[in-house]
């Protein structure tokens, strides 16, 4: 099945500012792979994700989707093929009701209006959301929002499912359906976590992206369960193996616990300061300027914390 493949060779991208992003990344996914992607902050994961259908296009070298290759002219078409989930929900829920906004993608594909209905209950169901159908998503929790953004997604029955940080607004009990749903894609699934657990329960395979590009490729529980080489990649052993390094009776002590409770939060920090800039330029666009100006040192102040963590992590050891 070619038209689940996608494959990356020597895609080079730099963003108007002078951000290299992606730097020579090559990477192959064949049908019913399932993929995390690793990476610290800034090693191009999200830019990666966001050259699989399109939103973004690779300067130099190429993209190919099934058997077509990326460009201005097929991506309306690999668009079809690709599904992509955002890691924010609020930038993919537009619409008046949560019917419209899963609506949306199969009306767009020129379905009957009978069968959009199909599509859009089937979503909804999956994710267990047919309960929201006729309400304003922006009443929805984070975790409801989540679900319907992945709904969304799903009603345009997509061969490759593409997801940036997929459990980031979700609870425990959400983050586990969540899980619960990705076993049960059986295509192509994508998906970039700073959540290693979560990568090693859905997925089989694990590429680490560093400086825009690929640095190590392989088995998920092989690779996740390599201390040296996650540490030379900024990143540390998901939770669930670090229990397995402590005390005897296998529990953390209440420090080691509070070390690693402060990397979680670390790694969240700069996510919602972007979160701020984002309802930032939402409230300036809405003339609400003293209220933009509030957000946009909210999120100054956020990333002024970085330095407070990593003392405080510092401390605990």
């Amino acid at each position: 099945m070619s038209h689940h493949i996608v494959e990356f060779q020597d895609v080079h991208f730099r963003y108007p500012d002078g951000t290299k992003a992606l730097n020579g990344l090559s990477l192959r996914i064949t049908h019913g792979e399932s993929v995390g992607i690793v990476g610290a902050n800034g090693s191009g994961k999200s830019t990666f994700l966001m050259h699989t259908n399109g939103f973004l296009l690779p300067q130099t070298g190429t993209i190919t989707i099934g058997d077509q290759t990326l460009d201005k002219k097929t991506r309306q078409e690999i668009r079809k093929k690709v599904g992509v989930i955002f890691q924010n929900p609020d930038d993919q829920l537009f619409m008046p009701t949560v019917f419209d906004d899963v609506a949306f993608g199969p009306l767009n594909l020129g379905l009957s209006p009978g069968r959009v209905r199909e599509c859009v209950d089937d979503a909804l169901e999956t994710v267990g959301g047919l309960g929201l159908r006729d309400k304003p998503p922006h009443h929805l929790s984070g975790g409801q929002k989540s679900a319907v953004a992945i709904a969304a997604v799903l009603a345009m029955q997509p061969d490759i499912l593409v997801m940036d940080e997929p459990a980031s607004h979700l609870d425990p009990k959400s983050r586990r359906a969540l899980i619960n749903l990705l076993r049960h894609f059986h295509h192509t699934k994508i998906v970039a976590s700073h959540d290693l657990d979560l990568i090693l329960d859905v997925c089989r395979r694990c590429v680490i992206i560093k400086e825009g590009r690929v640095v190590a490729d392989g088995p998920a529980e092989e690779m996740l369960s390599n201390r040296r080489l996650l540490e030379e990649n900024n990143l540390e052993l998901p939770l669930s193996l670090q229990k397995r390094d402590f005390s005897p009776g296998g529990e953390m002590d209440e420090i080691t616990k509070l070390q690693h409770l402060l990397g979680h939060w670390a790694e969240h920090n700069s996510e919602h300061a972007k979160t701020y800039r984002d309802w930032a330029k939402k409230a300036e666009s809405l003339g609400r300027k003293e209220l933009a100006v509030l957000l946009l040192k909210i999120a100054d102040e956020t990333m002024a914390m970085d330095s407070h963590f990593q003392k405080a992590r510092e401390l605990c050891r």
